[in-house]
């Protein structure tokens, strides 16, 4: 029995929580770039909004016991599928997010 309540359309495959990281990773990356050139560099701004305000908002808990789940579930492919994707995509997410934050 599942007790995920994150399971897509796509079978096995978290898909809301990992377009909700994709999403944080790319806000991470707008933000950081856009105060880095525009703000006072202030540290606690910075941990409120990146740390407090997209941390509460990606869901690396939420990740870790998905993938847990799906290995004890025997899935271990859609575990590790759902790992590289997450991190590969994350990545892109941040970099494309950087680029938005140093144009606007």
């Amino acid at each position: 029995v599942s007790i995920s309540p994150l399971r897509s359309a796509l079978g096995e495959f978290p898909l809301s929580t990992f377009s909700i990281n994709i999403v944080g990773s790319f806000l991470i990356g707008v933000g950081m770039f856009y105060f880095a050139n525009r703000v006072e560099d202030n540290e606690t701004l910075k941990l409120l909004l990146f740390s407090g305000f997209l941390g509460s908002f990606t869901t690396f808990s939420t990740f870790q016991f998905e993938i847990y789940e799906l290995m004890r579930d025997g899935s271990s492919g859609t575990a590790f599928l759902y790992v590289a994707l997450s991190l590969a995509i994350g990545l892109i997410g941040v970099s494309l997010g950087a680029l938005v934050g140093k144009i606007i």
